[in-house]
Order: structure tokens, then sequence, then C-alpha cells
């Protein structure tokens, strides 16, 4: 009859023994799996396939149609009109390929915060407003770097009226 009072015990100390005292679960399952035998030391590796590139399909074709100045209330405007393509691309330095071509059209819109305006409507414009007939870049604005541009919706100093 005392035999069978010390099993209980004995499964205590049993399974101490085993999972050692004061051990976590995890420490349970690293000693558990680093005992067994392993089936994957024995497979072969996936073979990954090495990444594809995105073909653009905008890519080669104007990204702006047209630029033309105006004049409101506040100054001068220049009205940039994008082409489909440079409404949709996505692909990497059409930002600054675009740049380059409303420089192409009009060198007088290399002025003091007209880059970070065209890239403030190329980047957020383009998502949040993606059929707006024009991005209007104004030379009155003042010059307050990339972040604060975007930071005033892309029209620094004022709303666009």
């Amino acid at each position: 009859m005392t035999r069978w009072l010390y099993r209980p015990a004995l499964a205590v100390l049993a399974l101490a023994a085993l999972t050692g005292c004061g051990s976590t679960v995890e420490e349970t399952v690293v000693a558990t799996t680093t005992t067994s035998p392993s089936t994957t030391a024995n497979r072969v590796p996936a073979t990954i396939p090495p990444p594809t590139t995105t073909v653009d399909p905008y890519a080669g074709l104007p990204l702006i149609d047209t630029v033309r100045w105006t004049e409101n209330i506040d100054g001068p405007r220049l009205l940039v009109f994008p082409t489909v393509a440079g409404r949709k691309t996505a692909a990497p330095g059409t930002d600054e390929l675009a740049w380059r071509e409303v420089l192409a059209l009009d060198a007088t819109a290399d002025a003091p915060g007209m880059r970070d305006q065209f890239l403030c409507h190329w980047v957020w414009a383009r998502m949040v407003a993606p059929d707006k007939p024009s991005w209007n870049l104004e030379p009155w604005r003042p010059d307050v770097g990339y972040q604060a541009t975007v930071s005033a919706n892309c029209n620094p100093g004022g709303p666009e009226r």
C-alpha cells in the first residue's frame, strides 16, 4: 500500500529530472528537439527563383505633356500637364526624368522651391488627386525644403487660390 503512495511523488521527481528544476517550457522544447532525430537535416534546400524585374509599361514615353505660364491673384503660376505615363508610372527615378522634361519645356521653371513643389505633386498629388488636370507650381511661394512643402500640401506660404 505504501508503494502506491510514493508513485505520484516519483512521477513529479521524474518530470523534474527530465525537464530540469526551474526550466521554462522553451528550454524543455529545445532540450527535447535537440535530442530527437531531425528529418530536416536531410532535406534538399528549396530553390529560390531570382527576383524578377518589373518592366515599366511607360518606359521611354514622355511624362510631361505641356507646361504653360498663367497669372493669378498671387503672381505667376506654371501649369504642368502630365501625360498618362506621367500619372501612372511607378518606376524609380521617373520623378527626376519628369522634372528634367519640365525644364526642357521651360528652363525658367528652375526657380527656388519649384522643384520641391513639383516633386510633392509627383509623389503625393498623383496619389491623392490622380485626375487633377494640372499641377500648379508658383515661384513666389517660399523655398522651405521638400518636407515642409509636403506638410503644406505642396503649397508652402498659403493655400492655392
